[in-house]
C-alpha cells in the first residue's frame, strides 16, 4: 500500500485497522463529553432558568475573576524568573534551575491547606505577629484573609507559575544570538530587543505555559472549597453530591466546556502564524550576561521568593507536623492501604494510557494521513477536560455499559452481577485513562519526532511488517519518552482529586482523597505524611523536567 501523502509503501500494513484504532480512542474522551451533553439537555427547563438567574452569574464572574488573576500572577513570576534563569549568570543561579519548578510536586490543594491554616487569625505566623506587637488577645485578623479570592489567587499562582517558567525558559534559551547582534549593530537597546525581539518569539510559548495553568486551576476543587471561592468546578460538585440534583450539574458543567473552548481558542490565537525560528544556517545561541554585586544579590532574592513561598514554606510545615505529632513511628494503619489503593489505580491508569496514547501515535505515524492526525488531536482533549465534568460525563456510559453486561448475565445465570465499571475502581482509572490520555501522546510524538522518516522507509522497503517495526525501532528508541510519561501519568493520577472523588467506590480512599477528608473536618494536620507522600512521589518528573530543560542550556559567556 502506498501512502498518497508521504508516498511511503509498507507491505503487510492495513489502514483500516489503524484508523479504526484511532477512531476508538477519540471515542474514549468524545463519550462522556456526549453524555454530559444529553443529560443537560434532559433537564427540567425551570431548573436551567434557576441556574441561569441564582447560581450560574456568580459562579462564572468568580471562575473568571480567578482565572484572570492567577493568569496575571503567574505570568510576573514565571516570566520574571525565567528571564533572570535564562538570560543571566548570578550567584546562586545552578542551585535556582532545580529548585524554581519544584512547586509543581505539590497539588494546589495541599498549599492551600497550609497557608489556611499557618496565617490563620489563631495560627502560628498571627501568633508570633502578636507576641512580637505586644498584643494579648486576638482582637481580629492582622493579615489579610487568606480564605478569599484574593488568597485563592496567590495560593494557586505559587503552585502553578512553573508551567509558565520551564515553557518561557524553553523559549528564551533558544535565542538567536544572530538577530540579537544585527538588532545592536542598528543601535537598539537592550530594552528594544527585548520588546521587539525576545518577548514576540516567546509568545508561543507563554501562551502554552499559561494554557497550563488555567486548565489545572479550572479543574481545581479541594484549594477551592477550602478557601470558600465558589467557582464553577465547585458549583458542580455542590449541585450534584449535595443538592441531588445530576442535571443541574451538567448544565453547569457545559458552561464550564464553554470556558475550556475559549480557553484553547485563545491559546490557538496567541500561537497562530508565530514562528520560533530564527533561520539561516547560523543557529549560534545567546550566552548569559553575568551579574555581580548588588545586581546579582537582586536577582537571587527575586528568584528565591516564589521557591520559598511556593516549596520550601509548605514543604517545612509538612514535615514539621509529621515530626512533631509523631505520624511516621505511630501512623494511621489505614494509611497503608489507602496508599496502596493509589497505587493500584495510578499504576493500571499509567499502563492503560502508555498502551493507548503511544499506540495511537505510532499508528498515527505509519498511515501519515490528515484523518489520522486529527483523530490523535481529539484525543488529546480529555487533559483541558476538568475532573468534576468528565466524572460526570462517564457516569451515564458507565452504567450503560454495566446494565448491558448484567442484562447478558442475568440472562445467562438467573443473578445480576451489579455495578462493575460504574461503582468499582475501574471507573476512576477510565477518568485518568482520559484526562492523561494527552500527556502520553505528546510524549510519544516528541519522541517519535526525533526518529527520522528513513527508518520507517528502509523497514518497510525490504519487506518488513509494521508490528515488527514499532518494536525494533520505535519502543527501543522513545524509551526515554516512553518512561517520562509513565512518570507523569503516574504521578498526575496519584494527585488527582475531583474525579477521584466523584467516582471512586464506597470505603476506598487514595492519598489525595485521604488529605482531603481530614481538610475537610478541619484537622489536616493529621493527614500530613499522606501530603508528604504525595509531594515527595511528585518530586520526580518534576526533576526530570529540569534535566530536560537544562539539555537545552546554552554554556554561559566568557566575560
Amino acid at each position: 500500500m502506498t501512502d498518497r501523502h508521504s508516498g511511503l509503501a509498507i507491505s503487510g500494513f492495513d489502514p483500516v485497522a489503524y484508523f479504526v484504532d484511532r477512531a476508538a480512542v477519540a471515542a474514549l474522551v468524545l463519550t462522556p463529553l456526549a453524555s454530559l451533553l444529553a443529560i443537560a439537555l434532559r433537564g427540567d427547563p425551570d431548573l436551567w432558568a434557576h441556574l441561569a438567574a441564582y447560581v450560574l452569574p456568580d459562579a462564572l464572574l468568580t471562575t473568571l475573576a480567578l482565572l484572570v488573576g492567577i493568569a496575571a500572577l503567574t505570568t510576573v513570576i514565571g516570566v520574571g524568573t525565567a528571564w533572570l534563569v535564562a538570560l543571566y549568570d548570578f550567584p546562586g543561579r545552578g542551585v535556582l534551575v532545580w529548585l524554581l519548578p519544584l512547586p509543581l510536586a505539590f497539588p494546589t490543594y495541599i498549599v492551600a491547606y497550609v497557608y489556611a491554616d499557618t496565617l490563620d487569625a489563631l495560627g502560628p505566623v498571627q501568633t508570633g505577629l502578636r507576641w512580637l506587637l505586644g498584643i494579648e488577645a486576638p482582637a481580629g485578623s492582622l493579615l489579610p484573609e487568606m480564605r478569599s479570592l484574593g488568597g485563592a489567587v496567590v495560593v494557586m499562582s505559587l503552585v502553578l507559575y512553573p508551567y509558565v517558567y520551564l515553557a518561557m525558559r524553553a523559549s528564551l534559551q533558544a535565542r538567536s544570538a544572530v538577530l540579537v547582534e544585527a538588532a545592536r549593530l542598528l543601535g537598539a537597546g537592550a530594552f528594544r530587543i527585548a520588546r521587539v525581539i525576545t518577548l514576540p518569539m516567546a509568545r508561543p510559548a507563554l501562551a502554552a505555559g499559561l494554557a497550563l495553568v488555567l486548565m489545572e486551576a479550572l479543574n481545581d476543587i479541594g484549594a477551592s472549597e477550602y478557601l470558600g471561592v465558589r467557582t464553577l468546578t465547585l458549583t458542580v460538585f455542590t449541585t450534584w453530591l449535595n443538592r441531588g440534583s445530576l442535571a443541574g450539574a451538567a448544565q453547569i458543567a457545559c458552561v464550564m466546556l464553554i470556558v475550556v473552548a475559549a480557553l484553547i481558542a485563545l491559546e490557538r490565537h496567541a500561537r497562530r502564524h508565530r514562528s520560533v525560528a530564527a533561520g539561516g544556517t547560523d543557529v549560534r545561541l545567546c550566552g548569559r550576561t553575568r551579574l555581580a554585586g548588588a545586581r546579582g544579590l537582586a536577582a537571587l532574592a527575586a528568584c528565591l521568593v516564589p521557591v520559598a513561598l511556593g516549596f520550601l514554606v509548605p514543604f517545612g510545615f509538612l514535615l514539621h507536623e509529621v515530626i512533631a505529632r509523631g505520624l511516621v513511628v505511630g501512623f494511621d494503619p489505614d494509611l497503608v492501604r489507602h496508599a496502596g489503593s493509589t497505587v493500584m489505580l495510578a499504576g493500571a491508569a499509567a499502563v492503560l494510557t502508555l498502551a493507548l496514547g503511544f499506540g495511537a501515535a505510532f499508528a498515527a505515524r505509519l498511515v501519515r494521513r490528515r484523518r489520522a492526525t486529527a483523530l490523535l488531536g481529539l484525543a488529546g482533549l480529555g487533559y483541558a477536560v476538568p475532573g468534576t465534568v468528565l466524572a460526570l460525563g462517564l457516569l451515564g456510559p458507565l452504567v450503560a455499559v454495566d446494565e448491558a453486561i448484567g442484562g447478558v448475565v442475568r440472562a445467562v445465570t438467573g443473578h445480576g452481577p451489579g455495578l462493575l465499571l460504574a461503582g468499582s475502581g475501574a471507573a476512576v482509572v477510565i477518568a485518568y485513562v482520559i484526562r492523561f490520555l494527552a500527556v502520553a501522546t505528546g510524549f510519544a510524538q516528541a519522541g517519535l519526532a526525533r526518529l527520522p522518516v528513513e527508518l520507517d522507509d528502509a523497514a518497510a522497503s525490504v519487506g518488513v511488517r509494521p508490528g515488527r517495526v514499532v518494536r525494533a525501532i520505535h519502543l527501543p528508541l522513545t524509551r526515554p519518552a516512553l518512561f517520562g510519561a509513565a512518570l507523569l501519568v503516574f504521578v498526575d493520577s496519584l494527585k488527582e482529586l475531583p474525579a477521584t472523588l466523584l467516582l471512586r467506590p464506597l470505603n476506598v480512599e487514595t492519598l489525595a482523597t485521604y488529605v482531603y477528608q481530614f481538610a475537610a473536618r478541619g484537622s489536616f494536620e493529621e493527614g500530613a505524611l499522606a501530603a508528604l507522600l504525595i509531594v515527595l512521589v511528585g518530586l520526580l518528573p518534576v526533576i526530570r523536567m529540569v534535566r530536560l530543560a537544562d539539555d537545552l542550556d546554552p554554556k554561559p559567556p566568557l566575560a
